[in-house]
């Protein structure tokens, strides 16, 4: 199994090329469900959840290819990937391929509109809270879908003559659910109308590709999102928005070991809260051409304090990684989780390195410290792992991350990433 060994110490200069955000392409591939046309989503990143999702799109007869070009400014691809669901062949998305992937769930929506049934079992993930699926089946049921859950799995099915618009409103914000029933509602007969909808650029990047492909959906980046039926969808051709949580990390990073980067292809607008919060802790960062510069040059980690929230707010996605930056500030920060009950499954770890962090309730109190000193560690889920990376590089001697399986879940090439820009990170195979 394949660690990640870290020597901390050196400071981060050069430019990191920013993927595409994995957040935004798993339910863009699951859009092509829809239609039995080719959605050629552009700027696709080659991650262990992106590959595992094409697998189950394969089992309802997606056909599917790949094109990859060699990025010139790193060693990631940027790759375009055609989805043709021209015969959907099987409208079950079985226990073994759905419990390894949480997202995976979403394509009982796209499946009960387009065929009027979807027989799904109960997804897995990250161990990072229940995250149960009340949301999604309240909302498909305010569009006309019978739905009752039997051996682990959820069975839908559409009124006769397919899914009827209707208003529902999401108890608390959910990426996820928005972006089901967005889906499903793009087929239904008349209007849909989702109140507390998710307001996350993802969910706007999936709008304006169903827009692309014949969907008729307004209000995309606000709580209240309207979505008029139509009858059909057809392909279309996208480019998967930059990955903001990837952004983050590496300004992080950047803040973390010292230095000055380009993070290319991004866009700050995308987590104007997080760079603030990057700023405050003392990095000087600024829109270039084609990206943002981060900054940090002698000066000492100020201690900022952060609560996540939905977007616009501080993304829990980058909770863990903050963690990992107060760990060495100056003074005392305190970093409050709202959206996940159990995700501070990394205190432990950093704690190893020598971070002094204590928990009370949804609260992490970080004390920061002078020095941490490198520890074999493990990783917890995908954004813990990033954050024992984070504090890695500033660690001195070295760290030694195993499970790294989570990484390659949502970080594209990482270690070379990094590498380039100076650290000494790389990766080791038993």
């Amino acid at each position: 199994m394949d660690r990640i060994r870290i020597v901390g110490g050196n400071e981060l200069h050069g430019v990191i090329p920013i993927s595409g955000a994995k957040n935004a392409a798993l339910p863009l591939m699951i859009a092509s469900l829809l239609t039995d046309d080719t959605l050629t989503l552009e700027n696709v990143p080659h991650l262990a959840d992106v590959e595992q999702l094409i697998r189950i799109l394969g089992n309802h007869g997606a056909d599917i290819s790949v094109n990859g070009r060699r990025e010139r400014q790193g060693e990631s691809y940027a790759r375009t990937v055609h989805f043709t669901s021209r015969n959907i062949v099987s409208t079950t998305a079985p226990y073994e391929l759905v419990s390894k992937m949480r997202a995976s769930f979403w394509v009982i929506g796209p499946l009960l509109a387009r065929e009027g049934r979807a027989r799904v079992s109960l997804p897995g993930g990250c161990a990072i809270g229940t995250r149960p699926v009340d949301l999604f089946i309240e909302g498909l049921t305010a569009l006309g879908a019978s739905i009752e859950i039997d051996g682990g799995y959820v069975n839908a099915t559409a009124p006769a003559g397919g899914l009827i618009g209707g208003r529902y409103t999401f108890p608390k914000v959910s990426v996820g659910a928005t972006h089901v029933l967005m889906m499903a509602a793009t087929l239904a007969n008349g209007t849909t109308v989702l109140g507390n909808a998710a307001r996350e650029p993802e969910v706007v990047d999936l709008a304006k590709c169903l827009n692309a492909m014949g969907a008729k959906i307004s209000g995309q980046g606000t709580s209240t999102i309207t979505i008029e039926g139509v009858r059909s969808l057809s392909g279309a051709r996208h480019r998967v928005l930059p990955d903001r949580i990837e952004t983050g990390t590496y300004a992080m990073a950047v803040a973390m070991a010292g230095g000055d980067v380009i993070l290319e292809d991004t866009e700050a607008s995308l987590l104007d809260t997080a760079l603030e919060a990057i700023r405050r802790a003392g990095a000087e960062i600024s829109d270039t051409n084609n990206g943002i510069r981060i900054v940090r040059d002698g000066a000492g980690i100020r201690p900022v304090d952060i609560v996540t929230d939905p977007f616009p707010g501080f993304p829990t996605d980058l909770q863990a990684q903050f963690m990992g930056l107060m760990t060495r500030s100056s003074g005392v920060s305190h970093i409050t989780e709202t959206i996940f009950e159990n995700r501070f499954m990394h205190v432990q770890e950093l704690a190893r390195l020598g971070a002094k962090i204590s928990l009370s309730g949804q609260t992490a109190k970080v004390e920061g410290v002078s020095r941490l000193k490198g520890a074999p560690v493990m990783a917890t889920d995908l954004r813990a792992s990033v954050s024992l990376v984070i504090a890695g590089l500033a660690a001195e001697g070295e760290t030694m991350v195993s499970r790294v399986y989570h990484l390659d879940r949502g970080f594209e090439r990482l270690e070379e990433k990094l590498t380039r820009c100076g650290a000494h990170v790389e990766r080791v195979s038993d």
